[in-house]
Parts: C-alpha cells; structure tokens; sequence
C-alpha cells in the first residue's frame, strides 16, 4: 500500500490525552492547537512521567479555539479540580511558553510498521502523525528525510527516546513497566521520529504521503 496518512492526533493539554483528528493545521509550530495549556507545581512543569494519571484527563479543543480538560475549559473550577485530584493539590493549569509547548521538535511522526512491532496501543507512543504504508521498521532510516503531504513539507530529525508515559495503558492506566524495558530491548528505546514543519498547510486522513530519505 502506498504511504498515506493513517491517521492524525493532537494534545491540546500537554501531557493530557489527546483527541483523533480527521484533518489537521500544521504550521512552523507544529499542529495548530497542540500543547496550549500545561500543568505546572511548585517545582516547574509536572507531566505523566510521574503523575500517570493524568493520562486519564481528555484534552481537546473547543470551537472557539479553547484547550478543554474533560469538556471544561482549561482556565475553570472543574479542570482545575480534575488536574489537582491527578497530579497533587499543589497542581495548577497554565498557558505554555512558546518556547517551551515541546519536549523535543514541533511534530511526532510515528509509522504504521514499527507501531506493528511495538504490538500495543499506538496512543502510548503520542505521535501527532501516523504514516501508513510503511513496512517493518523502514522508520529506522527515515532520520533525515522529508515527508511531502500536499503542500506541506515535514522534515525528520531523528527517532524519539522513549520514556515511562509508554508503560500506562490508556484505557485502564494500568503500568507495566516491562513496556519500557521491551522498547529498549527490541527498538533501542527509541519509537517514531521528532520532526518539524519547513512548509505548513492542512493534513488529512488518507492524504498521500512522499517520503524522500537522506543521502
């Protein structure tokens, strides 16, 4: 099958569980909407690293443009309660810097074939992209090339360290930190690729991709 995009995911509360998207907006950014809103404590930002149950809070954005916690806005009672009763009652809600909305690049691109391997939920890894179409674990050598989606053009770094958010399941928020152990066994604890946008436009769900390695 050719690439094409298999489907499309944004996280409009970071470290939150993000929403399927049939289309998306990529700018130089990243996915317009992505990783708005942060939780912070005391000591700086908190994620689901540690506070796994944050995992079990729905980020999503409203139609005005609003990141949601559970369907409240981000800046209410309710998500402030949801967010404190996951990550400790000195957790509060903020809007990211734009300096620092992402851990590593704007984009997470994973692939369809090393998803396969993986053998587990594809939202354990938090890709904003996944690209079908491709087999086994080509992604390996993708580090460097340049995906052409439309008019959009996606530049690939280099492939994602993994971290203890792959061993909660997001269904039951179970932990198993085997996942992590396998991940590093089997893939050399790395899974999908950071990437950023050169040119940005619309995504959708089944667009043909192009993929165009590195010499």
């Amino acid at each position: 099958m050719p690439l094409h995009v298999a489907s499309l995911w944004r996280y409009p509360v970071k470290t939150l569980a993000g929403e399927l998207l049939s289309s998306a907006v990529v700018a130089r950014d990243g996915v317009v909407g992505d990783r708005l809103v942060r939780v912070r404590g005391p000591e700086g930002v908190r994620t689901s690293r540690r506070h796994y149950r944050l995992l079990g809070l729905r980020g999503t954005l409203g139609s005005d443009g609003v990141a949601l916690v559970d369907g409240h806005r981000w800046d209410s009672v309710e998500a402030d309660a949801l967010v404190k009763a996951a990550a400790g009652d000195d957790a509060w809600l903020e809007a990211s810097d734009a300096a620092e909305r992402f851990d590593v690049l704007p984009l997470l691109v994973a692939t369809d074939g090393a998803v396969a391997a993986f053998g587990r939920d594809v939202r354990r890894l938090r890709p904003n992209i996944l690209i079908g179409g491709v087999e086994g674990l080509d992604e390996i050598t993708w580090p460097g090339g340049t995906l052409y989606i439309g008019n959009v053009v996606v530049r690939l770094d280099s492939l994602r360290s993994r971290c203890p958010m792959t061993t909660v399941d997001p269904e039951t928020l179970e932990r198993d930190p085997n996942v992590l152990r396998d991940i590093g066994a089997r893939f050399g604890g790395r899974l999908a690729l950071n990437a950023d946008v050169a040119h940005g436009g619309t995504i959708r769900v089944g667009d043909s991709v192009i993929l165009r390695k590195a010499r």
